[in-house]
């Protein structure tokens, strides 16, 4: 049977709000901190729910000392149901997330039971109910519970993937509660598709993001600083703004993937230039060039360590293929934005790069500052276009570089409108 992920809210439905956290009994609900904090930085006012069995792994004054709104634990609570409490708590809430949802509340759940304060609550709401299962890789597996989640999804719960690993029993497979990162990511998803402009709507998105890794022998090689995160902010913006994403990771990049986006991971650029010449040939339209690329690799890579047995070394260097350059040549028709990372002469060097490489736009920052760019959660640009857009240069001052990518896709959007 097929893993679930939600399916599209109607157009029309107001932006999300207030969240109802609800936690089950289960070992991951020690994750469940971590995201209802998430969940509060990222702007929701949330309240929380807890089953029985989630107070025997969290305690409520945890979470309540996390979200800063009182705990519900109990359905026949007489100070809350004085006021129709669970009813109340329903019409409440703009969306609701189960997580995480132990596999008696999913049968519970697609029986319509009504006997606790979380399943009440799920009937009596017309909010979307989205639900991350977690469990022991046996028990997601048997039938019974695959049947309780096709019924849910029938249903038109919205339902989360459990991921694959390392279990608590010590078990390895499928069951795992998503880390709070990813489980955020489902609900900002959901909330763009709410909010977010569509100006990117069905267009095919390539993004190249992270370092490049050149060999110099088989435990060494040739890199820098990039972490990627520019480009898998970009990657979200491009598709909450309804693109079809494609990311090209290049060096060691752990980040998650967006959700709903196509990863090809990388190592050197010569890799990193056949999947954008193999994205380009599947129907790319707009190619976004956030990778750091090594300019040089060695010549020969040795096959086996180098040893140190002098007191000095000469590696002979190459240059790489120029990829951005490449697919803006070779592939007109494509929209192409490329971005510079400079320490010095920033305007000057951005513009070269836009007339020389044919971009139609290049985003460019200081990386010499200490307080953007390369490892940090922030960036400042101005960009740059083509001169034939006869669009003045735009300043985008500092901010975290979801804002900066939110604010890049806008420009990409209204030049292509």
């Amino acid at each position: 049977m097929s893993i679930f992920t939600f399916v599209n809210p109607l157009p029309t439905l107001p932006p999300i709000k207030n969240v109802i956290l609800a936690i089950t009994g289960g070992i991951a609900a020690y994750k469940s901190a971590f995201f209802a904090r998430s969940l509060v930085k990222a702007g929701f006012d949330v309240r929380v729910i807890m089953t029985e069995g989630a107070q025997a792994f969290i305690t409520p004054l945890t979470l309540q000392a996390l979200t800063g709104n009182e705990v519900h634990t109990q359905l026949l609570d007489e100070r809350a149901e004085a006021g129709m409490g669970h009813i109340e708590l329903a019409k409440w809430a703009d969306l609701i997330v189960i997580a995480p949802a132990s596999a008696n509340t999913l049968a519970r759940l697609a029986m319509g039971m009504a006997d606790d304060l979380l399943a009440t609550v799920c009937l009596a709401t017309t909010a979307p109910v989205m639900v991350a299962p977690a469990m022991n890789q046996q028990m997601w597996a048997h039938p019974a519970v695959q049947l309780n989640v096709q019924t849910l999804a029938d249903m038109d719960y919205l339902m989360i993937a459990p991921a694959s690993g390392e279990q608590a029993c010590g078990d390895v497979g499928e069951g795992r509660l998503p880390e709070p990162e990813v489980l955020l990511d489902h609900v900002l998803t959901l909330q763009a598709e709410r909010t977010v402009p569509q100006s990117l709507a069905g267009k095919k998105v390539t993004i190249t993001a992270g370092p490049t890794v050149e060999a110099i022998d088989p435990v060494r090689y040739l890199s820098n600083h990039s972490t990627g995160k520019m480009g898998f902010a970009l990657a979200r913006a491009c598709r909450d703004a309804g693109a079809e994403v494609t990311i090209i990771a290049g060096g060691k990049i752990t980040l998650p993937t967006p959700l709903g986006a196509t990863r090809v991971d990388v190592l050197s650029a010569n890799d990193m230039l056949q999947a954008a010449i193999a994205s380009a040939e599947a129907g790319c339209e707009v190619f976004i060039a956030t990778a750091a690329v090594a300019d040089y690799r060695t010549k020969d890579a040795a096959p086996q360590k180098i040893k140190k047995t002098q007191e000095a070394m000469t590696l002979e260097l190459v240059k790489n293929p120029d990829i951005l350059a490449t697919i803006s040549h070779d592939y007109p028709d494509i929209f192409m934005v490329g971005f510079a990372a400079e320490t010095q002469d920033v305007e000057k060097y951005a513009r070269g790069k836009l007339a020389s490489k044919n971009l139609d736009m290049i985003a460019c920052n200081d990386v010499s500052r200490s307080d953007i760019g390369f490892a940090s959660d922030d960036n400042a640009m101005e960009v740059f276009f083509a001169e034939h857009y006869q669009q003045a240069p735009v300043p985008l001052d500092k901010a975290s570089k979801d804002k900066i990518a939110e604010q890049l896709v806008a420009l990409v959007g209204k030049q292509l409108a």
